[in-house]
């Protein structure tokens, strides 16, 4: 398992990536994925936020696959066929500014996949993302930070291939 400590605006937060691992439903607070065409990744450039990997929150009785898939097409118009890679545990306990009134679980979950792109639609830019773009994996340090534990979950995705 890889860790690090991240500061997001609200304090330390641990992250730890486990591969192949699957949350309790109601730990998951977040679904995103890395979108592969002939060999690059998806990009979105988020309003206010800036360039990332597709994802966000699940929808009342959405599966996580769904809302991955639903966000793919919101902020990049693609769709295609999905892996799931495991999730990035979020743990709050050494954040001092966490609190039981939080939306948020102290202990959380990101579940991640791959998604090998079937269908590219015209973008629209009607959600969150102004513009999306297809980079080489080895760029990818050019748009978005790529900590250890994002680092591993893209080296992993890079492994597979989603068969259908």
């Amino acid at each position: 398992m890889t860790s690090v400590y991240v500061n997001w605006g609200v304090g330390l937060m641990k992250l730890t990536w486990k591969q192949d691992y699957v949350p309790p439903l109601d730990l998951i607070t977040s679904v995103h994925g890395f979108c592969f065409y002939e060999g690059k990744v998806l990009l979105v450039d988020l309003n206010h936020r800036g360039w990332d990997i597709p994802g966000g929150h699940m929808e009342e009785g959405e599966s996580p696959e769904l809302c991955f898939k639903r966000e793919a097409m919101e902020e990049g118009y693609v769709e295609g066929d999905c892996k799931l890679l495991g999730a990035v545990e979020i743990d709050h306990h050494d954040n001092q500014n966490w609190d039981e009134s939080s939306k948020y679980p102290i202990v959380g979950y990101q579940l991640f996949y791959r998604m090998d792109i079937k269908t590219i639609h015209p973008f629209g830019g009607e959600f969150e993302s102004d513009r999306r773009t297809f980079i080489e994996t080895d760029n990818i340090k050019q748009y978005i930070d790529v900590d250890d534990v994002r680092q591993a979950m893209l080296d992993y995705a890079l492994q597979l291939e989603v068969r259908n």
